[in-house]
């Protein structure tokens, strides 16, 4: 999309419709599009930025000009289209334009953590966040984008996993070269999943951390309660925690608890 010239938009919500009619946003060039974090940025010639989160249910399609929808019109909450493509925002449930320096100043955006997918990631800073919440279990600080951006509640369970730390292990308890490794895992992992020109993060294609080929072999534990573990036949474990009650999954073979301090 980047480069393009606006050809249509629309969206359901009133307030993008009010500031789009007031500073209208066909015709002007689509500058860029990029995350922060979870946040995704549209910026637009003149000064203008689309930011939407598409927490759990949100989803961007992109399809040629005319191409037919994969999704109900009904679920369209946001359209940008150009001559030649149309990109379509489906139950995304945060929108807003803004201004580059409202960009700057917007709540969420200021409180984000280093962007493991970030140039300029500050590794050092990623780690002393984490281990300010020395009290927290690890699986809830890597989901607090104000200590890292990035981390889904996917990628939470793959890459501790990876890790072989136990997703209840309390910061406190897991010595410094298990942060660093868990950071360095986190981003190596988003950082491979990240989609090319001709590809899309679809349920067919999906999220991968195993690199199997078999595509019923895609992740190592996220969705696979109750089955054996692809790495050592334990069956993998599953919990609700957290406030919105997420599920968090774990091979306790693989991912032992953590030895009591002897001391």
């Amino acid at each position: 999309m980047a480069g393009r010239v606006v050809t249509r938009f629309e969206s359901v919500y009133p307030a993008l419709t009010r500031v789009a009619e007031d500073h209208p946003i066909v015709g002007r060039t689509i500058e860029s599009v990029s995350a922060r974090g979870k946040h995704l940025l549209m910026a637009f010639s003149g000064d203008l930025v689309l930011r939407t989160h598409l927490r759990m249910n949100g989803s961007w399609h992109i399809y040629p000009t005319g191409g037919r929808w994969q999704r109900p019109a009904r679920d369209m909450r946001v359209l940008v289209a150009t001559a030649d493509a149309c990109a379509v925002g489906f139950n995304i449930p945060i929108a807003e334009l803004l201004t580059g320096g409202g960009v700057e100043r917007q709540p969420q955006l200021h409180a984000l953590g280093p962007d493991l997918l970030g140039q300029s990631f500050d590794r050092a800073e990623a780690l002393r966040r984490i281990a300010a919440h020395s009290g927290d279990p690890i699986a809830e600080v890597l989901l607090n984008q104000r200590v890292v951006a990035g981390i889904g509640n996917v990628f939470k369970s793959e890459i501790l996993f990876l890790a072989g730390v136990d997703p209840f292990s309390l910061v406190a308890t897991l010595a410094a070269e298990h942060l660093e490794r868990i950071v360095d895992i986190s981003r190596q992992q988003l950082t491979a999943n990240v989609m090319g020109r001709s590809q899309t993060l679809s349920r067919a294609n999906g999220r991968r951390t195993t690199r199997s080929l078999d595509p019923n072999e895609k992740l190592w534990v996220y969705s696979r309660g109750g089955r054996p573990c692809r790495r050592c036949g334990s069956l993998i474990q599953s919990r609700k925690t957290g406030p919105d009650a997420r599920l968090t999954y774990w091979c306790p073979t693989c991912q032992p608890e953590p030895m009591p301090d002897a001391t």
